[in-house]
């Protein structure tokens, strides 16, 4: 890992476990001093807000369940620091004083998630691409000529051995008190649970997380349907892998179902199949068949741990990522409509007063926002999930840039979705709103940086757009739409993206990330003046069972 005291190898050991195979630089002392940038104006890039939810219409077991559930996140929080860090406490020790500790704990390490991972403190290198879930002296050349079995895997670390040699370590067994601990927590929960499906899925998730089986949970997570309380738990998403994309890293969130909206989205799921048919692509990229069982649902969060926790927020999910399950039964998308509303409010509206031009303000709404963001996760089940030469997955052919194609393919597709609803008379409002808060939605996004997935799609689209002029900036420094430009723009970047997906173009997805997803001289001075206005880039959380009131 990173810089470790003697002390903090210690603490590793009896924490994790005397694994023969840990690579991290324990015979280090952390030496770290203060950036270039005050920290002040690091820790001004977030706003706190208090996680809150109605939970009056919660019975006393279901309270109960919420307790026991944000226990267990907390125990995937300790599990992420791990993953992409290592030694939390050593490295908070490390720290010049309250204020880098506090922007350490906001990025689960040393490195500003929102400044392309740039180190905010001196005394560390760059943050490693492979984050800890590889030797970090170990290179692509070697992984790729090792015959290890599950190197590959989502669910197991690379290490070295006392010789040298690389060898793989599952998570269950690295982190096998932890995962106990949460295992336990989840049957607790589900001995609480009201809900048969919930119930299930808890007994399921739990007996997961002690031998990183996770597609039978998965799937009975896929047949819930009416439980007012949720959970996502364990290791989920590949972003924090930027070396390969192949590692999970542990996260949680714990949602309370907004049965009202959810009751107004259920229907738009259904349309699927027939999307699906109508993508501008030729038919061989769009064989696949959207699962049926696919719904739509809005949630308020009141807990965020790990992953999810870190850097820019997430407000907004689509899984399962298992293909199979996928296939079988489509995907759950969950829209997390609390956090989503205090990102519009406290940045989305600012950002338009400064970027987009005054004519078309009135199209930023919060429902075009909520739109927006709902059929991106919609989009992830469109497209296709194998390469055409039956290679294998997507995912595995696009190696590292697999989530940042994905990512830009929920972007640009959501916006054909909303187009097709929107023609077919399915989805009310003006079609302008969905455009041009779009449009500012970019500007919202980009400013995570471009070292994310994320990051990446919202450049290489924003770029994209410049060159097929969707959009011009004005003499005054604001933006101004196209609609009909915007329109083609995103319909034959569809078909590029949906191509080299389905081709499994591996150097082509390269250069198209090398050639458009960066952030630009004039684009950049626009972001400063973002910064410069006091609009903050995202949020922090005041969360937890106090702030709940349980």
């Amino acid at each position: 890992m990173r810089n470790l005291t003697f002390i903090g190898l210690l603490i590793m050991l009896l924490f994790f476990g005397c694994q023969p195979a840990e690579q991290e630089k324990q015979d280090e002392v952390l030496d770290l001093s203060a950036g270039d940038t005050p920290v002040q104006e690091l820790l001004d890039k977030y706003t706190t807000v208090q996680l809150t939810a109605d939970l009056g219409h919660l019975s006393d077991n279901q309270k109960e369940m919420v307790k026991t559930l944000i226990e267990a996140a907390r125990i995937m929080d300790g599990l992420f620091w791990y993953e992409a860090y290592g030694d939390k406490e050593a490295l908070l020790a490390a720290m010049p004083n309250d204020q880098y500790r506090e922007f350490t704990r906001i990025n689960y390490g040393p490195y500003d998630r929102l400044d392309n991972n740039q180190p905010f403190v001196d005394g560390v290198g760059p943050k490693p691409a492979g984050a800890n879930f590889y030797p970090e002296d170990m290179t692509k050349e070697e992984f790729e000529a090792a015959d290890l079995e599950g190197k590959a895997s989502l669910y197991t670390f690379v290490r070295r051995d006392d010789e040298g040699n690389l060898m793989t370590i599952p998570y269950h067994e690295q982190f096998a008190e932890e995962v106990q601990r949460a295992s336990t927590l989840l049957e607790e929960a589900a001995s609480l649970a009201e809900d048969p499906g919930l119930k299930e899925y808890l007994s399921l998730r739990a007996e997961a997380l002690l031998d990183d089986e996770y597609q039978p949970s998965d799937l009975a997570w896929m047949d819930m349907k009416n439980n007012p309380i949720d959970v996502v738990i364990g290791p989920i998403e590949t972003y924090e892998d930027q070396l390969f994309g192949y590692k999970a890293a542990h996260e949680a969130y714990v949602l309370i179902k907004d049965m009202e909206w959810s009751d107004r989205l259920a229907k738009y799921a259904t349309f699927l199949p027939a999307l699906q048919e109508g993508l501008p692509v030729d038919a061989a990229y769009k064989q696949d068949k959207p699962g049926r069982d696919a719904d739509l649902n809005a949630y308020d969060v009141v807990f965020y741990a790990g992953d999810c926790n870190s850097g820019s927020k997430t407000i907004a999910i689509n899984l399962p990522n298992d293909e199979e399950v996928q296939q079988q039964k489509g995907s759950r998308r969950l829209q997390l409509k609390n956090a989503m509303r205090v990102k519009f409010d406290k940045i989305m509206i600012p950002i338009a007063e400064e970027l987009i031009t005054e004519e078309q303000r009135s199209h930023i709404t919060f429902d075009a926002f909520f739109g927006n963001t709902m059929f991106h996760e919609v989009a992830h089940g469109l497209g296709i999930k194998n390469t055409l030469d039956g290679s294998g997955t997507v995912r595995e052919a696009l190696k590292e840039h697999a989530s940042a194609l994905e990512e830009g393919k929920a972007d640009i597709l959501g916006l054909y979705m909303i187009k097709q609803l929107h023609d077919q008379g399915e989805l009310t409002g003006d079609l302008k709103d969905y455009y041009v808060t779009f449009m500012a939605g970019i500007f919202r996004s980009v400013r995570f940086g471009a070292s994310s997935a994320h990051g990446k799609a919202n450049m290489i689209r924003f770029n994209y757009f410049a060159e097929q002029g969707a959009f011009e900036r004005l003499e005054d420094g604001t933006y101004r739409v196209d609609f009909d430009k915007l329109e083609a723009a995103s319909e034959s970047l569809s078909q590029l993206i949906l191509t080299l997906q389905g081709d499994g173009d591996y150097d082509g997805v390269a250069q198209l990330v090398a050639d458009k997803g960066v952030i630009k001289a004039q684009l950049q001075s626009d972001l400063d003046r973002l910064s410069a206005a006091g609009i903050p880039v995202d949020i922090v959380f005041d969360q937890g069972v106090e702030v709940l009131g349980l």
